[in-house]
């Protein structure tokens, strides 16, 4: 089955997504021209707005794989118009990773799309279907790197490359979380398809608890500490430096008002 076994309707994108990347447009304009009074404003508006656009990408990743995969009926759901009011647990894939960004710096990841496995053949498919959201988020966060690990900064004002940075280190988070093997998690999707039906059964009934599982284990100071490691050890081999992650946390967390040595050191 490809796309045409759906309606243009069922493909049109959104004006909701559309109005998504105006925000996240001129709040990028507004962070790299320095016209908002106050830059943390600006920045923590256009992360956000990004970050949501970038759930709505993974999303429709996995709807337009399992489409390729021969589930006819996720275009009717509306999940190929990347309408975030459209996905089957908007708490679980919008508020509730908004909200831990905003919290914590965590890119958290969400269920969302419901794809009719039953429709789906061969287990690669499967796999595949599961991989691309994640997938996406790993693409997001080499362009949002790119301008570190190509050495392209010169003439890039520092308020964007800190916005660019903490922008990275959610799309890494997210990816990383994404692929962990816990049931209920992507990468258990990617998996899944390989294991006996013995284990799938026994497996089962703790898919619903995984994302609260893997979020318990990161309240552990060592297991956060490790994590976080790896996350910095990612982002400077990609070349961004906990400085830019740093300040381009703190200016996303404006109502701190604890950014005054990211301003000194623009």
């Amino acid at each position: 089955m490809t796309a045409t076994a759906t309606r243009p309707s069922d493909r049109r994108i959104s004006p909701v997504f559309v109005g998504i990347l105006a925000v996240t447009a001129v709040t990028g304009w507004a962070t790299w021209s320095g016209f908002a009074e106050q830059p943390g404003v600006a920045v923590f508006l256009f992360v956000t707005a990004a970050w949501i656009v970038s759930l709505c990408l993974h999303e429709y990743a996995h709807a337009r794989t399992a489409l390729h995969g021969g589930d006819i009926t996720v275009g009717a759901k509306g999940y190929l118009t990347l309408n975030p009011l459209k996905y089957t647990h908007a708490l679980l894939s919008i508020v509730l990773p908004v909200l831990f960004v905003i919290m914590g710096g965590i890119g958290l990841p969400g269920g969302a799309v419901f794809i009719e496995r039953n429709r789906i053949r061969g287990r690669w498919r499967h796999s595949l279907i599961s991989a691309a959201g994640p997938l996406t988020n790993v693409l997001f966060a080499a362009v949002c790197t790119a301008p570190f690990w190509l050495d392209a900064l010169d003439g890039v004002p520092r308020d964007f490359r800190f916005a660019l940075a903490f922008l990275a280190l959610l799309q890494v988070t997210a990816a990383i979380l994404n692929f962990l093997p816990v049931p209920g998690l992507d990468g258990y999707g990617v998996i899944e398809p390989w294991l006996s039906y013995s284990i799938k059964r026994q497996v089962e009934p703790f898919a619903p608890f995984g994302l609260l599982f893997v979020f318990a284990l990161l309240w552990v100071p060592s297991i956060n500490s490790a994590f976080f490691d790896v996350i910095d050890a990612l982002l400077r081999h990609l070349g961004v430096g906990d400085l830019d992650q740093y300040c381009g946390q703190q200016l996303y967390r404006f109502w701190q008002g604890s950014n005054e040595f990211c301003s000194i050191s623009r």
